[in-house]
């Protein structure tokens, strides 16, 4: 995100110009991504991922105070704080906070997809952007990323979800829009998209 610059127009988000912005700088804005493919670190534990997340959120002015004021009240109110956030996501994926301790390399396809999920979450993102989250899940672990997908945006933040698998994708969105050639065909609620047999026989099924 953020590496390519729009052919024409501007991508704002509340408001504000985020187009041609360094990923990092998008994601502190209150975007959050989870990239196709996951991309978790294999070798470090769960509780490591989301650290390693809550690092690389924190702002320049604040790693840099971490640094060479280590140990001060104002940086282990921070730390607190990140931690404190940790807890809290991993309240909504109770399989990772069991395994939390257990290198991310060992989890299944399923359990490191959440995991990729709950990393995004970390930042509290206001709008979480994720690309094919169900790619390559058997069909009882889709069930459980949409339904973790349904819950957050339950909590209130919005999401963005590009998917192959329509069906799963009708299951949790409130509006859809349907691509073709980089170009959108169709759109409606999900209960209009599911209803036109004429999108659902050429794209849903």
């Amino acid at each position: 995100m953020g590496r390519l610059r729009p052919s024409s127009g501007e991508i704002r988000f509340s408001g504000r110009r985020i187009d041609g912005r360094p990923t990092n700088e998008i994601v502190r804005m209150g975007i959050g991504i989870v990239p196709e493919g996951r991309r978790v670190f294999y070798e470090l534990t769960v509780l490591e991922n989301l650290e390693a997340a809550a690092e690389a959120q924190a702002s320049p002015a604040s790693i840099a105070m971490r640094e060479t004021r280590s140990g001060a009240g104002s940086i282990v109110g921070n730390h607190a704080a990140a931690h404190s956030r940790i807890e809290q996501v991993l309240a909504l994926f109770p399989v990772l906070a069991e395994r939390r301790n257990q290198p991310a390399g060992t989890l299944s396809g399923g359990e490191q997809q959440m995991l990729a999920i709950a990393r995004a979450l970390v930042a509290s993102p206001q709008l979480i952007c994720m690309d094919e989250p169900s790619m390559g899940l058997a069909p009882i672990m889709v069930d459980r990323v949409m339904e973790a997908i349904r819950e957050i945006n339950r909590s209130g933040t919005a999401v963005l979800l590009v998917e192959q698998n329509a069906q799963a994708a009708l299951s949790v969105a409130d509006r859809a829009y349907i691509l073709r050639d980089g170009r959108i065909v169709a759109s409606g609620t999900s209960d209009e998209m599911l209803a036109d047999g004429r999108l659902a026989s050429a794209y849903l099924l």
